[in-house]
């Protein structure tokens, strides 16, 4: 008899989702620049991604899904002069912002993981997606495309949600939600997308060896309930709360205000755990 993981797998794989993407039409300037400000949790887990994939001197690494660029600003920092690094974001004022900091070795342009046609046969050494796969619309396509962009023995790296442990935020957000008069959009959180068994198995399906996964467990700390909401409007590109009234945002706010007493330390600071799967894979040599 199929495991679960198994049936879910062939789910996935069979059929094509027919959820609407979340709409990019949201962002603005303004949520674009908060992001670059409060985005110090996704670069930290970003820079230990960097630190798995071994990027050294002289390569050329694609950022798929770079936001406004620091993590790509970071590792053109380590490839050096002779070395290149491309951040690609299908949000314009995102890439606007991470143009700003390109160098002689960095540049910025708009794209999404499932077409990087723009780019030849075997063009990088190493592509990571840092929080984004989990966004992405057609992951077997964006594998496809990475495996083709990937010189032999290119790798592969990416940091996704663990199903089984959905942030304590998403968490406590849900709670809010209901309390407030309201269903939470699990499709916004993604938090019922692949199991750790099934990322494994589309991306060792689209042809990569090597895979290696983990569970790490990251803090965030807060300072006040308006941070948090902020963080997560910024980093969901105005899709998180769209379209919801003063009244029904002024609801969220004040649940999760109480309902985040749990979580405050004696400086009142509130500190929420969140779990990732941190996956590394490489392209096989040439035959």
């Amino acid at each position: 008899m199929a495991g679960y993981d198994d049936i879910c797998y062939r789910l996935l794989e069979g059929k094509k989702r027919r959820q609407a993407g979340t709409a990019l039409h949201h962002d603005t300037a303004e949520l674009a620049s908060t992001y670059d400000k409060v985005s110090v949790h996704q670069f930290e887990h970003g820079k230990q991604l960097i630190s798995a994939l071994n990027i050294a001197i002289g390569e050329c690494v694609l950022d798929i899904g770079a936001g406004t660029g620091r993590l790509a600003a970071h590792a053109a920092e380590i490839v050096g002069p002779s070395g290149w690094v491309v951040a690609m974001d299908p949000l314009p004022l995102r890439v606007e912002i991470a143009q700003s900091k390109a160098g002689n070795n960095f540049e910025a342009c708009v794209g999404r993981a499932e077409d990087l046609s723009e780019f030849p046969d075997e063009s990088f050494t190493v592509v990571y997606l840092n929080s984004v796969f989990h966004w992405v619309e057609d992951k077997s396509l964006a594998l496809a495309e990475i495996f083709r962009v990937l010189t032999p023995e290119g790798r592969l790296g990416l940091t996704y949600p663990d199903p089984t442990r959905p942030h304590e935020a998403f968490q406590f957000i849900r709670r809010a939600f209901a309390e407030a008069g309201a269903n939470y959009n699990r499709r916004i959180a993604r938090i019922d997308h692949l199991t750790e068994y099934a990322l494994e198995r589309l991306v060792t399906g689209a042809g990569f060896e090597a895979y290696k996964s983990e569970m790490r467990t990251f803090v965030n700390m807060y300072p006040d309930v308006a941070t948090l909401i902020a963080d997560f409007e910024s980093a969901f590109f105005g899709n998180f709360l769209v379209n919801s009234s003063k009244l029904f945002r002024a609801r969220v706010q004040d649940a999760l205000d109480r309902l985040l007493d749990v979580k405050r330390l004696d400086d009142q600071r509130i500190r929420l755990e969140r779990y990732l799967i941190f996956a590394t894979a490489r392209k096989p040599q040439a035959l």
